[in-house]
Protein backbone atom coordinates (compact mmCIF):
# COMPACT_ATOMS: atom_id res chain seq x y z
CA UNK A 1 0.00 0.00 0.00
CA UNK A 2 3.00 2.35 -0.18
CA UNK A 3 3.08 4.75 -3.01
CA UNK A 4 5.78 7.38 -3.41
CA UNK A 5 2.83 10.63 -4.10
CA UNK A 6 4.04 13.10 -6.33
CA UNK A 7 2.15 16.06 -5.78
CA UNK A 8 0.81 17.71 -2.55
CA UNK A 9 -2.55 19.45 -2.69
CA UNK A 10 -3.77 22.00 -0.18
CA UNK A 11 -7.70 23.21 -0.20
CA UNK A 12 -8.93 26.24 2.62
CA UNK A 13 -12.51 26.32 2.01
CA UNK A 14 -12.93 23.46 5.23
CA UNK A 15 -11.42 26.38 7.40
CA UNK A 16 -14.36 29.03 6.49
CA UNK A 17 -16.58 29.52 9.38
CA UNK A 18 -19.25 32.24 7.07
CA UNK A 19 -23.06 30.71 7.75
CA UNK A 20 -23.86 32.84 4.56
CA UNK A 21 -22.35 30.27 2.65
CA UNK A 22 -23.06 26.97 4.47
CA UNK A 23 -21.97 24.93 1.76
CA UNK A 24 -18.73 25.33 -0.39
CA UNK A 25 -17.12 22.57 -3.04
CA UNK A 26 -13.82 21.90 -4.75
CA UNK A 27 -13.92 19.58 -7.42
CA UNK A 28 -10.78 18.78 -9.28
CA UNK A 29 -8.82 15.97 -11.50
CA UNK A 30 -5.60 15.15 -9.96
CA UNK A 31 -2.87 12.50 -10.42
CA UNK A 32 -0.46 10.34 -7.75
CA UNK A 33 -1.77 13.18 -4.97
CA UNK A 34 -2.38 13.59 -1.14
CA UNK A 35 -3.26 16.08 0.68
CA UNK A 36 -0.12 18.36 1.86
CA UNK A 37 -0.57 17.32 5.30
CA UNK A 38 -2.66 15.79 7.86
CA UNK A 39 -5.29 18.25 9.26
CA UNK A 40 -8.55 19.00 10.83
CA UNK A 41 -10.87 22.23 10.25
CA UNK A 42 -14.29 23.13 11.61
CA UNK A 43 -16.36 22.54 8.59
CA UNK A 44 -17.34 18.71 8.08
CA UNK A 45 -16.56 17.61 4.82
CA UNK A 46 -18.05 14.86 2.10
CA UNK A 47 -15.64 13.52 -0.17
CA UNK A 48 -16.46 11.64 -3.05
CA UNK A 49 -14.78 10.80 -6.76
CA UNK A 50 -16.07 9.92 -10.04
CA UNK A 51 -13.62 7.69 -10.92
CA UNK A 52 -10.21 6.34 -9.60
CA UNK A 53 -9.48 5.27 -5.54
CA UNK A 54 -9.18 7.13 -2.54
CA UNK A 55 -7.59 6.26 0.59
CA UNK A 56 -8.82 8.38 3.94
CA UNK A 57 -7.15 8.19 6.94
CA UNK A 58 -7.99 9.16 10.53
CA UNK A 59 -6.91 9.09 13.78
CA UNK A 60 -8.90 5.41 14.24
CA UNK A 61 -9.92 4.32 11.02
CA UNK A 62 -8.88 3.68 7.56
CA UNK A 63 -11.25 3.96 4.29
CA UNK A 64 -10.10 3.22 0.92
CA UNK A 65 -13.34 3.66 -1.58
CA UNK A 66 -14.24 4.29 -5.04
CA UNK A 67 -16.67 5.89 -7.42
CA UNK A 68 -19.35 4.18 -5.47
CA UNK A 69 -18.97 5.60 -2.32
CA UNK A 70 -17.83 8.42 -0.44
CA UNK A 71 -16.57 9.71 3.22
CA UNK A 72 -18.13 11.64 5.56
CA UNK A 73 -15.41 13.70 7.71
CA UNK A 74 -16.84 15.11 11.05
CA UNK A 75 -15.88 19.03 12.34
CA UNK A 76 -12.87 18.54 13.80
CA UNK A 77 -11.96 15.11 12.66
CA UNK A 78 -7.91 15.15 11.83
CA UNK A 79 -7.52 13.23 8.61
CA UNK A 80 -5.25 12.33 5.79
CA UNK A 81 -6.03 11.67 1.74
CA UNK A 82 -4.51 9.94 -0.66
CA UNK A 83 -5.54 9.70 -4.38
CA UNK A 84 -3.57 7.03 -6.09
CA UNK A 85 -3.57 7.16 -9.83
CA UNK A 86 -6.34 9.21 -11.59
CA UNK A 87 -8.96 10.36 -9.41
CA UNK A 88 -11.92 13.00 -10.42
CA UNK A 89 -12.83 13.81 -6.63
CA UNK A 90 -15.39 15.75 -5.75
CA UNK A 91 -15.92 17.12 -2.10
CA UNK A 92 -17.80 19.53 0.05
CA UNK A 93 -17.44 21.56 3.24
CA UNK A 94 -20.37 22.11 5.63
CA UNK A 95 -20.33 25.03 7.87
CA UNK A 96 -20.62 24.53 11.54
CA UNK A 97 -23.97 26.24 11.52
CA UNK A 98 -25.67 23.57 9.55
CA UNK A 99 -23.90 20.64 11.56
CA UNK A 100 -26.54 20.30 14.17
CA UNK A 101 -28.62 17.41 12.08
CA UNK A 102 -25.62 15.83 10.14
CA UNK A 103 -23.69 13.06 11.65
CA UNK A 104 -21.72 13.20 14.25
CA UNK A 105 -18.58 10.74 13.49
CA UNK A 106 -16.50 10.19 10.44
CA UNK A 107 -17.25 6.69 8.48
CA UNK A 108 -17.45 5.52 4.59
CA UNK A 109 -21.10 4.91 2.89
CA UNK A 110 -22.76 3.77 -0.75
CA UNK A 111 -23.26 7.05 -2.45
CA UNK A 112 -26.74 7.04 -3.80
CA UNK A 113 -27.18 8.33 -7.52
CA UNK A 114 -29.03 11.11 -6.17
CA UNK A 115 -26.72 12.44 -3.73
CA UNK A 116 -24.26 12.56 -6.20
CA UNK A 117 -26.43 14.43 -8.91
CA UNK A 118 -27.20 17.03 -6.08
CA UNK A 119 -23.55 17.44 -5.21
CA UNK A 120 -22.66 18.16 -9.00
CA UNK A 121 -25.45 20.54 -9.22
CA UNK A 122 -24.12 22.46 -5.91
CA UNK A 123 -20.28 22.62 -7.74
CA UNK A 124 -21.87 24.23 -10.46
CA UNK A 125 -22.65 27.06 -7.92
CA UNK A 126 -18.89 27.61 -8.00
CA UNK A 127 -19.15 28.72 -4.64
CA UNK A 128 -21.12 32.22 -4.68
CA UNK A 129 -21.15 34.96 -1.39
CA UNK A 130 -24.29 34.76 -1.36
CA UNK A 131 -26.90 31.94 -2.42
CA UNK A 132 -30.07 32.63 -4.25
CA UNK A 133 -33.26 31.32 -3.05
CA UNK A 134 -33.45 28.30 -5.20
CA UNK A 135 -29.88 27.46 -4.29
CA UNK A 136 -30.60 27.71 -0.74
CA UNK A 137 -33.64 25.03 -1.49
CA UNK A 138 -30.81 22.42 -3.41
CA UNK A 139 -28.95 22.94 -0.02
CA UNK A 140 -31.46 22.05 1.97
CA UNK A 141 -32.73 18.80 0.05
CA UNK A 142 -28.41 17.96 0.16
CA UNK A 143 -28.81 18.42 4.08
CA UNK A 144 -31.44 16.04 4.19
CA UNK A 145 -29.41 13.40 2.55
CA UNK A 146 -26.59 13.80 4.52
CA UNK A 147 -28.75 13.44 8.00
CA UNK A 148 -29.80 9.91 6.41
CA UNK A 149 -25.88 8.72 5.71
CA UNK A 150 -25.39 4.62 6.76
CA UNK A 151 -21.88 3.73 7.52
CA UNK A 152 -20.03 1.11 5.13
CA UNK A 153 -18.23 -1.95 5.89
CA UNK A 154 -15.30 -0.74 3.99
CA UNK A 155 -13.22 0.64 6.61
CA UNK A 156 -10.23 -0.97 8.48
CA UNK A 157 -9.74 0.21 12.64
CA UNK A 158 -6.57 1.32 13.79
CA UNK A 159 -4.78 2.11 17.14
CA UNK A 160 -2.44 4.06 18.66
CA UNK A 161 -1.30 1.57 21.01
CA UNK A 162 2.33 1.10 20.06
CA UNK A 163 2.61 -2.77 19.97
CA UNK A 164 -0.54 -3.09 17.65
CA UNK A 165 1.01 0.14 15.66
CA UNK A 166 4.43 -2.29 15.28
CA UNK A 167 1.78 -5.25 14.19
CA UNK A 168 -0.23 -3.26 11.76
CA UNK A 169 2.41 -1.36 10.07
CA UNK A 170 3.88 -4.56 9.62
CA UNK A 171 0.72 -6.62 7.99
CA UNK A 172 0.60 -3.30 6.01
CA UNK A 173 4.49 -3.46 4.23
CA UNK A 174 3.50 -6.95 3.22
CA UNK A 175 0.37 -7.97 1.99
CA UNK A 176 1.29 -11.56 0.79
CA UNK A 177 3.00 -12.82 3.73
CA UNK A 178 1.58 -15.86 5.17
CA UNK A 179 2.90 -15.16 8.95
CA UNK A 180 1.17 -16.20 11.61
CA UNK A 181 0.11 -14.34 14.74
CA UNK A 182 2.34 -15.89 16.82
CA UNK A 183 5.36 -14.19 13.97
CA UNK A 184 3.72 -10.97 14.83
CA UNK A 185 3.26 -10.93 18.44
CA UNK A 186 7.70 -11.55 19.00
CA UNK A 187 7.98 -8.67 16.60
CA UNK A 188 5.74 -6.59 18.93
CA UNK A 189 7.15 -8.18 21.82
CA UNK A 190 3.91 -9.78 23.33
CA UNK A 191 2.59 -13.33 23.99
CA UNK A 192 0.50 -14.40 21.33
CA UNK A 193 -2.70 -14.96 23.45
CA UNK A 194 -2.15 -11.01 24.61
CA UNK A 195 -1.70 -9.86 20.78
CA UNK A 196 -4.84 -11.52 20.19
CA UNK A 197 -6.80 -9.88 23.48
CA UNK A 198 -5.14 -6.38 22.30
CA UNK A 199 -6.72 -6.94 18.79
CA UNK A 200 -10.15 -7.65 20.01
CA UNK A 201 -9.97 -5.16 22.60
CA UNK A 202 -8.23 -2.20 20.51
CA UNK A 203 -9.76 -2.74 17.35
CA UNK A 204 -13.55 -4.56 17.65
CA UNK A 205 -11.93 -7.99 16.00
CA UNK A 206 -9.60 -10.82 15.54
CA UNK A 207 -6.19 -10.74 14.38
CA UNK A 208 -7.28 -13.03 11.30
CA UNK A 209 -10.28 -10.55 10.28
CA UNK A 210 -8.59 -7.56 10.86
CA UNK A 211 -5.75 -9.57 8.18
CA UNK A 212 -8.40 -10.78 6.03
CA UNK A 213 -9.99 -6.86 5.51
CA UNK A 214 -6.89 -5.12 5.24
CA UNK A 215 -6.50 -7.78 1.38
CA UNK A 216 -10.04 -7.36 0.05
CA UNK A 217 -9.82 -3.49 0.77
CA UNK A 218 -6.34 -3.81 -0.93
CA UNK A 219 -8.18 -5.69 -3.46
CA UNK A 220 -10.82 -2.78 -3.67
CA UNK A 221 -8.21 -0.27 -4.77
CA UNK A 222 -6.24 -2.46 -7.47
CA UNK A 223 -9.97 -3.18 -8.77
CA UNK A 224 -10.09 0.79 -9.26
CA UNK A 225 -6.64 0.38 -10.95
CA UNK A 226 -7.83 -1.99 -13.32
CA UNK A 227 -5.64 -5.06 -12.46
CA UNK A 228 -6.84 -8.57 -13.14
CA UNK A 229 -8.37 -10.90 -10.74
CA UNK A 230 -5.68 -13.36 -11.32
CA UNK A 231 -3.13 -10.74 -10.56
CA UNK A 232 -4.54 -9.28 -7.17
CA UNK A 233 -5.49 -12.42 -5.97
CA UNK A 234 -1.42 -13.76 -6.43
CA UNK A 235 -0.37 -9.89 -5.17
CA UNK A 236 -2.28 -10.73 -2.25
CA UNK A 237 -0.64 -14.30 -1.27
CA UNK A 238 -3.60 -16.60 -1.95
CA UNK A 239 -2.69 -19.83 -3.18
CA UNK A 240 -5.66 -19.66 -5.90
CA UNK A 241 -8.13 -17.76 -7.90
CA UNK A 242 -11.30 -19.09 -6.85
CA UNK A 243 -10.42 -19.05 -2.91
CA UNK A 244 -9.89 -15.65 -3.36
CA UNK A 245 -13.62 -14.79 -5.28
CA UNK A 246 -14.93 -16.98 -2.62
CA UNK A 247 -13.92 -14.39 0.65
CA UNK A 248 -14.28 -11.25 -2.13
CA UNK A 249 -18.05 -12.26 -2.22
CA UNK A 250 -18.78 -13.19 1.26
CA UNK A 251 -17.51 -10.00 2.64
CA UNK A 252 -18.68 -7.88 -0.33
CA UNK A 253 -21.77 -9.34 -1.36
CA UNK A 254 -19.94 -9.22 -5.10
CA UNK A 255 -17.67 -10.69 -7.17
CA UNK A 256 -14.56 -9.07 -7.78
CA UNK A 257 -15.50 -8.57 -11.39
CA UNK A 258 -19.02 -6.93 -10.42
CA UNK A 259 -17.90 -5.04 -7.68
CA UNK A 260 -17.15 -1.89 -9.60
CA UNK A 261 -20.69 -2.17 -11.47
CA UNK A 262 -23.36 -0.42 -9.97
Amino acid sequence: MNIDYKTNIKVDYGFEVNKLRPVTTYSEYIENSKCANSHAHPRAQLISCDTGIMEVVTKNNIWIVNSLQSVWIASNEEHQVYFPNNVKVKTAFIDKSKLENLPKGSFAFETSDFLKSILEKIISFSNPNIFTQQQNRIIEVFFGELSNLQPSKTFLPTSQDKRIKTVLDALMSDLSNKYTIEYYASKSSVSPRTLSRLFNKELGMSFGDWKMRLKLMEAVKQLGENKSVKEIAFDLGYENVSSFIVTFKKHFGKTPTNYLIK
